[in-house]
């Protein structure tokens, strides 16, 4: 049990403490811990000597305390544990804690690399369907490998920053033209953030995947479903993901989610070696989807074709090497019902069948103003809860040309 009366009954107790990155009071930024409605300033800590990583966490990224690996994260998270529980720390400690609703969250670790997976078979089916009608939903690799894209780093984003409607090319039955993207869609996912690197040419197995990776973000990958219909074939995503991505400003470490591995989905048929995992595991992440402040959607995580592990083992394979910052996606998270897809593509069919939201008016693709927000729990120890935030954006007006 935590002193900090404001987080009984939390899901964010002191079984979670997810890091972040804050300003507060025109000061610097700074690491820091959510606990219940108020964050732990961990600059602070361990410049009062309550806490020790080398200085790691009297930076203004997250990145260098990432590196420092599994045996320091932990000791890290027991001593945050021991501070916020054991009464004689609470004169020390009670200064530190700073009301959530004083501080600005920025963009918690530098974004190395950024590879964006599509490890549903829900909703690869589903587009599939869409664009193919009259073809096989999955491609022939689709349940041989964890199909991926290697994304833009530069353009991921913290939660709460504008996205600006992208322009490019689509295609029209008088030919291509240039303009703002008419289909603008999102895409709701979970992303995994490395700590330790690898080198490069060496492979990363599926057993040292908690060796690598710190813990877990949402993320929302923007998509303009016009401007990639146009460009993906033969190579696939490009501009038409490449203008904005946005993650959680809370990464939740790994060892918050120990209760929420669940079995994943049999795969047939089986695997390549290099991706066997044993025991063949997957995170019970619940999704929610609100449009306008409608909720629309509410994704399983738990039904993902490819597991967290088997993607970094796959991530690797071929002797790339990881860095600290990389930030890997497992792709649109979509259950077998509409009412779970993690797509608006999904949600209307293509743009066919509008959704009607509580406001009374209908969409099928995102509008100027519009604002979606994705949030997502996990079960924790004892019946608690873990929470894991929430990656809000709002679309603003194509800039002029």
């Amino acid at each position: 049990m935590t002193w900090v009366a404001e987080a009984a009954g939390s899901a964010y107790g002191v079984h979670n403490l997810p890091y972040g990155v804050f300003r507060s009071a025109g000061r610097a930024p700074r690491i820091g811990v959510r606990i219940g409605n108020l964050v732990l300033d961990l600059d602070g800590a361990e410049a009062a000597g309550l806490v020790l990583a080398g200085g790691a966490l009297r930076q203004p990224t997250l990145n260098p305390f990432l590196t420092l690996g599994r045996a320091q994260w932990s000791t890290v998270r027991t001593r945050i544990v021991e501070l916020l529980t054991e009464e004689e720390h609470r004169a020390a400690v009670t200064p530190l804690l700073v009301p959530l609703d004083r501080v600005e969250l920025v963009m918690p670790f530098e974004v190395a690399d950024y590879v964006d997976f599509y490890s549903s078979e829900h909703h690869a089916s589903n587009v599939g369907r869409i664009f193919r009608p009259d073809g096989q939903p999955l491609l022939p690799n689709w349940r041989h490998l964890p199909v991926g894209y290697h994304g833009r780093a530069g353009t991921v984003v913290v939660s709460g920053t504008p996205v600006v409607r992208p322009m490019g090319q689509r295609n029209t039955p008088d030919g291509p033209v240039y303009g703002p993207s008419t289909r603008l869609d999102i895409e709701a996912e979970v992303g995994f953030v490395v700590g330790v690197p690898s080198p490069l040419g060496e492979r990363v197995g599926v057993d040292d995947f908690a060796a690598h990776v710190f813990g877990v973000v949402l993320l929302n990958d923007w998509s303009a479903r016009d401007i990639q219909a146009w460009e993906y074939q033969p190579l696939g995503p490009f501009l038409g993901k490449s203008f904005c991505t946005s993650i959680s400003p809370w990464v939740v470490p790994l060892e918050a989610l120990a209760d929420a591995w669940v079995p994943a989905p049999e795969q047939e048929p089986a695997v390549l070696d290099y991706l066997r995992d044993v025991p063949h595991l997957g995170l019970d992440l619940r999704l929610t989807v609100d449009w306008n402040g409608t909720r629309v959607s509410e994704p399983p995580f738990a039904g993902m074709y490819w597991t967290p592990a088997q993607q970094l083992a796959h991530l690797t394979v071929n002797g790339a090497a990881l860095r600290t910052g990389d930030l890997y996606a497992s792709g649109t998270v979509s259950g077998p019902l509409r009412e779970q897809v993690g797509s608006f593509l999904e949600l209307t069919w293509g743009g066919r069948e509008p959704v009607k939201l509580s406001d009374g008016s209908t969409r099928t693709f995102l509008s100027d103003g519009d604002t979606v927000g994705i949030g997502a729990t996990a079960p924790g120890p004892d019946g608690t809860t873990v929470g894991l935030g929430e990656v809000v954006g709002t679309i603003v007006p194509a800039r002029s040309a």
